[in-house]
């Protein structure tokens, strides 16, 4: 084959009469274009890497840059907003008790004036945003489901603090003496049940002076502000039942009522509701078959926790039966989300597996829901699933859904808690507009609502630099959640 001497460059194919010279002159060459071609790709390699860095820069100050109107402080309110800081970072006074005492109820009654004050400045904001359909400008339908998704609050205190604006709104004597910070947001919420149009509307054709110095407005302010507020409910239940003498609608089962609410840190809920006398009686006799034969002799339970226990052993029952409604194609179920390192992990690991509604439990707890389950194995590369089936098939056949809902947990469009069983596989970049691909990376989770607000405008896009889902607006501008930075950047109203 040749040989190699010192100072001689290699042939690879010497001249044996199997390849001409000039052959080997052309595959030389060839060899030198490629020695060439790896020197030049090795020397861009640095450049590469700083334009791969200078995008992701310019990528990050573009999402620093995209902070909205909407999450600008006002003027008044960082004044304001900063001198409350000022108030609780306040030194409480010392001393012997008979001292200190009157000045620390002092300044508890303060704050909860100046809290009282606060709460009706946003019940008006809440309002005036609700009369301008404000919330559909980030893609929501009510200010109920804006504040919860993009301020944190619960459903329940959200949508007390809607009806609050909405009552202010009917009584303005109420509304006088809460912006005084004479009466709290509790008061204006037990108001409420009488304070709507249609009652205050009925009180009038019943002779009733709902406004002026001796009108039911005037009455509950009194009532509120005055010696006596614990008789409030009790005037707004007279008033119900003089307005009304009739009580409930001839179909009781309209006021049925359960509301579901997710605790705020992800460890649960709570629930409550009302029912018709029939109604609750089917409850209470199906709770109560539970609970009794749920009893031991050693049970330490409180009738509450029994009843809980047999709410749940009837859904653990109704699952197990598979006679619930078909949800997306599948049979109702529970679902968890886990890391297999963390499934197989034998210490505890707080808050490592995700279920359906985006609560969050320990891996000890998803391996004893994993007892009784079928375990699906789903790859997840840096970007998102490498699963795809190009374009042969337009509709998200269920393993890429399973894997898109194990990567989204549930509606993607900012500000959006809707559980991934209501939601529909949305392709990014359209199947037939786009010709986009059906493939984990090219599918999205979203509500029936969000669904219909990208089809009309909105965007969702996937950023590989955070791992997570960015929602845009038809202007292009980006919807964002939460609050502004610390040192909050002021502009005028």
């Amino acid at each position: 084959m040749g040989e190699l001497t010192d100072g001689a460059p290699f042939d690879p194919f010497p001249d044996t009469g199997m390849f001409s010279a000039g052959a080997s002159a052309v595959v030389a060459s060839a060899w030198a274009a490629l020695d060439a071609e790896v020197a030049g790709t090795r020397a861009a390699e640095p450049a590469r890497v700083a334009a791969a860095a200078a995008d992701r820069a310019a990528r990050a100050a573009e999402r620093e840059a995209a902070r909205q109107v909407s999450m600008t402080v006002p003027d008044d309110v960082a004044a304001v907003l900063a001198a409350a800081r000022e108030v609780v970072d306040a030194v409480t006074p010392a001393g012997a008790p008979g001292a200190v005492a009157p000045a620390l109820l002092a300044r508890v009654r303060g704050l909860q004036q100046l809290a009282n004050v606060v709460d009706t400045a946003l019940a008006h904001a809440v309002r005036a945003a609700e009369n301008a359909q404000a919330a559909e400008f980030d893609g929501q339908r009510t200010m109920r489901s804006w504040m919860s998704g993009h301020l944190g609050v619960s459903p329940a205190t959200a949508a007390r603090v809607v009806r609050a604006g909405r009552t202010l709104e009917q009584l303005p004597q109420w509304d006088t003496a809460a912006s005084e910070g004479r009466i709290t947001a509790d008061q204006t919420a037990v108001v409420a049940r009488v304070a709507t149009p249609a009652r205050l509307a009925r009180a009038g054709e019943l002779g009733v002076q709902v406004h002026g110095d001796d009108g039911l407005d005037a009455t509950l302010t009194a009532c509120a502000s005055g010696s006596q507020r614990e008789a409030l409910p009790a005037v707004v239940e007279r008033t119900l039942d003089w307005i009304d003498p009739d009580g409930p609608e001839p179909d009781p089962t309209r006021r049925r009522e359960l509301h579901l609410s997710r605790a705020t840190d992800g460890t649960g809920g709570s629930a409550h509701g009302r029912w018709d006398a029939v109604g609750f009686e089917k409850l209470m006799t199906a709770l109560t078959a539970y609970q009794q034969a749920g009893r031991t002799k050693d049970d330490d339970r409180s009738h509450a926790q029994q009843m809980a226990d047999a709410l749940v052993q009837l859904c653990d029952n109704a699952l197990a039966a598979a006679t619930t409604p078909v949800l997306r194609g599948n049979r109702a179920h529970v679902a968890v989300t886990i890391a297999a390192e963390d499934l197989l992990d034998t210490d505890e690991v707080a808050g490592s597996a995700r279920l359906g509604s985006g609560q969050q439990v320990s891996n000890t707890t998803a391996r004893q829901i994993a007892c009784d389950s079928l375990i699906t194995r789903v790859l997840l590369g840096p970007d998102g699933m490498p699963l795809n089936i190009g374009r042969s098939q337009r509709l998200v056949p269920p393993h890429i859904r399973r894997a898109a809902e194990a990567r989204d947990g549930g509606c993607v469009f900012a500000g959006c808690a809707a559980p991934s069983w209501w939601c529909d596989a949305h392709h990014v970049d359209e199947w037939i507009a786009d010709h986009g691909e059906t493939s984990v990376e090219n599918t999205a989770l979203l509500c029936e609502r969000h669904h219909t607000k990208v089809h009309h405008g909105y965007a969702v896009r996937w950023d590989p630099d955070e791992g997570r889902w960015r929602t845009f607006r038809d202007d292009g501008t980006e919807i964002i959640t939460g609050y502004p930075p610390d040192e909050p950047a002021s502009a005028s109203t």
